[in-house]
């Protein structure tokens, strides 16, 4: 998607200035660039700045005017540095940040600079498994929240000049008071991460004839802990008070299930207990927002196997425009031993069948 300039209160973003050229930084970059604005970039490591040029992410040089918006891509310890540093040296007009949390780092710069207006929070709620430039999208983005959260004494025009910023990255601004957005976070994002962290933990002592049998469920959802350290580290130590909340919770929800499972082994209860623990996760689940922010899509499966041989993959994607149907999302299980995989193609449930119908028609071998 090309974009123009986004319009703001203040007039078109033209120019931003990016302080650390990361994974977000640097995406931020390229996405920007897309939407025609001009971009320099800056990172404590000069390698960094140059490799996220390399990649088109802007021009790695301080700016020599005042920018429209400073971005500061630093994690949540060294954001209030960075904005101070900019501030002072009177880089922007606008300044902001996309660390992951935002009460802490906001509040230093806030009372560094009493009644300063043009300081607006800002975190996109997007990310990747990877980290530096080299993993940086253009679209990383794209139909994402990208939370704005403004101080007590936040100007109207740097909030809307932030929420430009937003749009022409491609991403959905949400308004939110920086305490709201830290326990927000903790929920949909931090503790979870914990939690993926501890069982995927329980499998590196595991024998290796039960872990080598795992399917796409743990996968699932250990997903995120095979994330770098380092950054989660810096997230959790900044938002431990709400992350310590959920996982408290969670606890209780775990005491519950160890009484109703303990209570099944000892054959003396029936299995409603469990059954509701199992029917309050379809609940929780039904409530998270599906792709660009709408409903839950429930969508068909269709399973293929494919061989595992250079180019089927991409033989049966062929297979499935020719059909005429739109894939709505791909995924892929590889048989233990086997010489073949299990593409499993999502598509919309009227479609469901006709793709079905012209796959077999066409030589694959389809289970429904």
């Amino acid at each position: 998607m090309t974009s123009a300039p986004a319009e703001e209160g203040g007039g078109a973003l033209r120019t931003v200035h990016v302080a650390g050229a990361g994974l977000i930084g640097a995406s931020v970059g390229l996405a920007l660039r897309r939407a025609g604005v001009t971009v320099t970039l800056s990172d404590a490591d000069p390698e960094v700045a140059r490799r996220a040029e390399e990649l088109g992410a802007g021009k790695a040089a301080l700016p020599e005017e005042p920018v429209d918006v400073l971005v500061a891509a630093a994690p949540p310890a060294a954001v209030a540095g960075v904005l101070l540093e900019a501030v002072a040296a009177g880089r922007a007009r606008t300044y902001t940040d996309v660390a992951g949390v935002k009460e802490g780092p906001l509040r230093a710069v806030a009372d560094a600079h009493p009644g300063l207006a043009s300081l607006v929070g800002g975190h996109p709620m997007a990310g990747r498994e990877r980290s530096g430039p080299g993993a940086a999208r253009t679209d990383l983005f794209e139909g994402r929240p990208w939370i704005v959260t403004p101080l007590p004494g936040s100007g109207a025009e740097h909030v809307e000049r932030v929420e430009a910023l937003a749009l022409a990255c491609g991403a959905v601004p949400v308004r939110m008071e920086p305490a709201e957005h830290d326990r927000a976070v903790a929920l949909v994002s931090h503790a979870p991460h914990v939690v993926a962290a501890l069982v995927a933990g329980r499998l590196a002592a595991a024998p290796e004839r039960a872990v080598g049998v795992a399917g796409t469920g743990v996968r699932d959802i250990t997903r995120v802990a095979e994330s770098d350290p380092a950054p989660w580290l810096s997230l959790l130590t900044a938002n431990a008070a709400p992350v310590a909340e959920v996982l408290r919770a969670l606890r209780a929800d775990l005491d519950r299930a160890l009484d109703a499972l303990d209570a099944l082994a000892a054959g003396g209860a029936t299995t409603d207990d469990v059954e509701a623990l199992l029917r309050a996760g379809n609940a929780g689940r039904q409530r998270l927002p599906g792709r660009h922010g709408g409903p839950v899509e429930h969508l068909a499966t269709v399973p293929v196997v494919v061989p595992d041989r250079p180019g089927e993959l991409a033989r049966l994607l062929v297979a499935v425009e020719e059909a005429g149907v739109n894939v709505e999302d791909l995924e892929i299980e590889h048989s233990l031993g086997q010489p073949a995989g299990l593409a499993e193609v999502l598509v919309r449930p009227g479609e469901a069948d006709r793709l079905a119908a012209a796959l077999t028609a066409a030589g694959w071998s389809v289970h429904r």
